[in-house]
């Protein structure tokens, strides 16, 4: 935030809000950074890599930062894929073809691709945006704006840009504001009175607090807006150091805090709300504890994010699916769901749901009791199973009677259980049941 003599930061925000004559948005392209595979979501991500991954009953993770984009008024869409890309792209092409280039719009999927020679791979995060320099400067932008593809959150970049237009920053940096206790696995901004980064500090011990705001910290949200030829310059300058991990944060960002102008924007600046959310949300879903309690939250009766927004509404590929079905209404065979999201495609056949998200085009089947439970597309769970606390992997087929979430020892030895008690299940775990 750079911010006038004596002036505050209601002020300020004030200001910030003043609109240009036409966005600076439609002068930005954003560049998807999707190529994680998320180690620590196991074989979540045997077959796919983290952005890829369902969440929210029909979405994959990719699609709130792609969202966000749009809704923003960006236009020039780039994702950059990398590990086990294959689901990514096809999501990809079938839900986010739309944009039109007569429309001076575009949307570009970017695979490694030994472009450069050498390595086939993407080297860093850095290298994923250097290696397609000349892709981005075909299209011209004034301005990139560099997301990681693997958070759920909603996010008016436009805001982003005014902040570092008004700023005259070289680098923006999206920081939420966490408890200095809990920010020591972060990379952590060091800020002055006018947010104008100091230092920047990888997983601190002792976190620099906030200069308005003791307690907290500045962590960054892997969100970085620049001026293209600015942006080319650092690439350049940084593919030609042989000590460089080519890396935004461990590389990038940090010589431009030491060398450059760096201001930290406020996350609370930009986050979009509805009226029914009450706090800026953002959650990293790294974990299949973090994954599991997401997508569960979802099912509050006022969740804290709000997917219900039509004024910021989460884009993705949706198939041509029937309507939910419950069936059956006797005693004991009852198609019931409490408290649950249920897509489209999906049929809950004389069993009970609670508490739980389906995702399309999954089958439950009579005397079946479920709850707690994220079930991807297409499982199917066979009569008289009882599961609880449970990620169910897609295409799934649950066997009759299996019963998981009442015994700790047995789930442990059988599925994928974490120190949160949540077990991830696999078809691959399910086969070895039958050996």
């Amino acid at each position: 935030m750079n911010t006038a003599p004596n002036q505050t930061r209601a002020e300020f925000h004030d200001r910030r809000k003043v609109s240009y004559a036409t966005p600076i948005a439609r002068s930005a392209m954003a560049y998807v950074l999707a190529g994680g595979r998320g180690t620590r979501l196991m074989e979540l991500t045997d077959r796919r890599a983290k952005p890829a991954v369902y969440f929210g009953g029909k979405s994959r993770i990719v699609d709130f930062a792609l969202s966000n984009a749009l809704n923003s008024g960006i236009r020039r869409l780039a994702v950059a894929t990398q590990y086990k890309a294959h689901s990514l792209i096809r999501h990809l092409q079938r839900g986010w073809n739309f944009l039109q280039p007569v429309r001076n719009e575009s949307f570009d999927i970017l695979p490694a691709s030994q472009r450069l020679g050498g390595n086939e791979w993407y080297a860093g995060t850095a290298d994923a945006v250097f290696q397609n320099i000349d892709i981005i400067d075909g299209y011209e932008p004034d301005y990139l704006v560099i997301l990681a593809g693997d958070h759920i959150y909603k996010m008016d970049y436009e805001r982003m840009l005014v902040q570092h237009v008004n700023s005259g920053a070289d680098v923006t940096v999206a920081c939420l504001e966490v408890p200095a206790a809990q920010a020591r696995g972060f990379g952590v901004m060091h800020v002055d009175a006018q947010d104008r980064i100091i230092s920047f500090v990888e997983k601190p011990e002792v976190p620099p607090e906030m200069p308005d705001r003791p307690g907290w910290a500045l962590a960054s949200m892997g969100i970085y807006v620049f001026r293209r030829e600015l942006l080319n310059d650092q690439l350049r300058r940084d593919a030609a150091d042989p000590r460089s991990s080519r890396d935004f944060g461990k590389d990038i960002i940090p010589w431009m805090v030491a060398n450059a102008k760096a201001i930290a924007h406020r996350f609370a600046d930009s986050c979009v709300r509805s009226r029914a959310e009450s706090e800026p949300y953002w959650r990293d879903v790294g974990t299949i504890d973090a994954y599991w309690e997401a997508n569960i939250d979802l099912t509050d009766v006022v969740p804290e994010l709000d997917l219900f927004d039509a004024d910021w509404p989460i884009w993705t590929y949706s198939g041509i699916t029937p309507p939910a079905k419950f069936v059956h209404d006797v005693e004991g065979r009852r198609g019931i769901g409490v408290s649950s999201l249920i897509s489209g495609g999906c049929i809950v056949s004389g069993a009970t749901v609670h508490r739980s998200l389906l995702f399309t085009g999954a089958h439950v089947h009579s005397y079946v009791d479920i709850s707690n439970a994220v079930i991807l597309p297409h499982v199917d769970v066979a009569r008289h199973a009882r599961l609880k606390n449970v990620v169910i992997d897609a295409g799934v087929k649950i066997p009759q009677g299996l019963v998981v979430g009442e015994d700790p020892v047995a789930d442990a030895k059988r599925f994928r259980r974490t120190d949160g008690g949540i077990c991830l299940i696999t078809q691959p775990m399910i086969d070895r049941l039958a050996q």
